[in-house]
């Protein structure tokens, strides 16, 4: 069954921007200040420059490729199932469990508005919310979206309000010393920790299979979630460096809500101190839905049991999925110290980006024609190479304990591919794909076209005609062989033979009577010989490409590309519905290139099947 496609614009940028507008934004900034000094904007500044890389991977992949799952998704299907049994337990093991980590940050707010405070109050109260957004995804992923929609919407108006607040406070005197770290690895480290913030950013691939037209949605609700949450990220920091004194802002866990009794006195403490558990709140309810897409995606692939597979009949959503990740958040509430994990989980999502940078290039050069994003990765391939490099050093940066635990924890995995995944796991990568074209040309499979062929299908909506089924089942005839007219009409004749009742000579006689009317030569490079037959409801096509090129009678160029037509009277209807078909196809400007420069007979086949045309459904 079918995911619903519920999700627009709106809820793209929601989940896009609440999911970045939690930690990093609320208390992240003092200690990251008590390192570096007013640099702090600096290192925000860098640390948005530094995820445009993953965010322009993510979306060509995900556009590309709308499925459920996002990174493991990707991984998988670039690198294999080894390398995608790890991506698929660290994207969900590091969502999930920042996800509960922002929903416990909520205490540190709670604590001054709530007489009576516990440490278990706040693990209890982190527990009925994390239940309250698991009721929420079962029930809808577009009611989900929706709440969203309505967290976000009022917790950037409050951070808006107090940036025009608080800009006639700000004492340009607290930016005359603006670094105070000890050296260059104490502000790199604090890139690293806010680099952080903007994982929440790609979240969003991970539903891509629940969002409605995602090759112009995904781009730009990410796009915009990024421009607005940097301006605002940037603003803030600055607005609360201009505030506060040094000492006050280095020394406080909630330094935008202490900001804010400069602004508009107590009441504004209360304002922000809620705005900051709103955004607690989104980032957990946005990590909810994607963490739990990964079980989905990897039972799928047979990583996991099927039974996580299972979708509501109902409610369209993955319900197991998403029970199984509300229980890991909610015994990582109860029983787990946060800091040093939510440090590896941090390292897992580093690693994850660095493959998600490779991924693009190895898709890219797999040279499939069945993939086919709708939006490329600016500067390639040097966007993702100087992702890759730039995520690897922050990697190292991290520590060495996190390392250790990521390395234990990729062990793990591999355990679990080689025990129960590799048995069951066929799909093919793009990694392969690589291989085969330095490689024979006898191992070749076509198994990752055909799935990305499908996923396009499914994406851009189309529906199969018959001419689409007459072409997967057609003859592909691929020659190299120096050819002229009378032997590419004897082959034509005798493979036409073998599907109706005419005989080869009468197929080779009509074939000549018909180019003898007028050349079916339609243009350079192209030709479509075309007759009609005897009897009733048959109609064939036999395509050949010729990389020499076949010389027709009359013709100034050789011929590369043939369509051969042969179908009885009562086919005349669908006879010029194929010729109108056709040149559609090859009036693409790139086909022919592309025509010549595919590999396969597979790839000729679904170059033809994925040109863009008009389809009017099914004849």
């Amino acid at each position: 069954m079918e995911l619903n496609k519920q999700l627009g614009f709106k809820e793209v940028f929601s989940i896009s921007s609440g999911a970045m507008i939690s930690s990093g934004l609320f208390v992240l900034p003092s200690l990251v200040f008590a390192e570096v000094g007013p640099a702090v904007i600096a290192a925000y500044f860098l640390a948005s420059l530094f995820v445009i890389p993953a965010m322009f991977a993510k979306t060509e992949l995900s556009t590309a490729m709308p499925k459920s799952g996002g990174v493991y998704f990707y991984i998988n299907r670039s690198f294999g199932p080894l390398f995608g049994t790890f991506a698929g337990f660290a994207s969900w093991f590091s969502l999930s469990l920042k996800s509960a980590f922002a929903l416990v940050g909520i205490g540190i707010f709670l604590e001054p508005l709530v007489p009576v405070y516990s440490p278990m109050m706040v693990k209890m109260i982190a527990v009925g919310f994390t239940l309250l957004f698991t009721v929420l995804n079962i029930m809808s992923v577009k009611e989900s979206g929706r709440i969203q929609v309505i967290i976000v919407s009022a917790l950037l108006a409050i951070l808006v309000a107090f940036v025009i607040g608080g800009a006639p406070k700000v004492d340009i005197n607290h930016f005359q010393t603006f670094y105070t770290g000890d050296s260059i690895r104490d502000f790199i480290s604090a890139i690293g920790m806010i680099f952080i913030s903007y994982g929440g950013l790609t979240k969003i691939a991970s539903v891509a299979e629940e969002i409605k037209n995602p090759t112009r949605t995904i781009p730009t609700g990410m796009f915009a979630a990024y421009t607005v949450v940097t301006i605002l990220y940037i603003l803030v920091i600055f607005i609360v460096t201009g505030i506060l004194p040094p000492e006050a802002f280095s020394g406080s866990l909630r330094p935008i809500s202490d900001a804010a009794v400069y602004v508009a006195g107590r009441p504004g403490f209360y304002i922000l101190s809620a705005a900051a558990m709103l955004a607690f709140i989104s980032t957990a309810n946005a990590g909810l839905m994607a963490s739990s897409r990964s079980p989905l995606a990897m039972s799928g692939d047979h990583l996991l049991p099927g039974f996580f597979s299972k979708i509501s009949l109902r409610r369209g959503t993955p319900w197991v999925s998403i029970l199984l990740t509300s229980a890991f958040m909610i015994t990582c509430i109860l029983l787990l110290d946060m800091k040093t994990l939510v440090k590896v989980a941090s390292t897992m999502k580093l690693i994850l980006f660095a493959l998600v940078c490779l991924s693009v290039v190895l898709m890219r050069e797999s040279r499939l024609v069945t993939y086919k994003p709708a939006f490329k990765t600016p500067f390639y391939p040097f966007m993702p190479i100087a992702g890759l490099l730039i995520y690897l050093v922050l990697i190292f940066e991290m520590g060495k304990i996190p390392l250790m635990i990521t390395g234990i924890f990729f062990v793990a995995s591999l355990l679990w591919y080689f025990i129960y995944t590799q048995s069951r796991d066929k799909k093919e990568s793009a990694l392969i794909k690589v291989v085969e074209r330095i490689t024979s040309s006898s191992i070749k499979s076509t198994e990752l076209s055909d799935e990305l062929r499908e996923i396009l299908r499914e994406r851009d909506g189309i529906v199969e005609d018959r001419f689409d089924m007459i072409i997967k089942e057609a003859e592909i005839v691929d020659t190299e062989d120096e050819m002229d007219m009378d032997g590419l009409f004897k082959m034509l004749a005798n493979i036409l033979s073998c599907h109706n009742g005419c005989t080869e000579e009468d197929l080779l006689s009509m074939l000549y009577e018909r180019e003898e009317e007028s050349t079916t030569v339609i243009h350079d490079g192209l030709a479509i010989p075309h007759i009609v037959t005897e009897g009733e409801n048959q109609f064939d096509i036999v395509v050949v490409r010729s990389k020499k090129g076949i010389m027709f009678r009359g013709a100034q160029t050789p011929v590369n590309v043939v369509f051969a037509l042969s179908g009885s009277k009562d086919e005349r209807n669908f006879h010029l519905k194929a010729l109108m078909a056709i040149a559609q196809i090859v009036q693409a400007p790139d086909f022919l290139s592309n025509w010549l420069k595919v590999k396969t007979i597979d790839d000729l086949r679904n170059l033809i099947l994925m040109a863009e045309r008009a389809r009017k459904g099914k004849v």
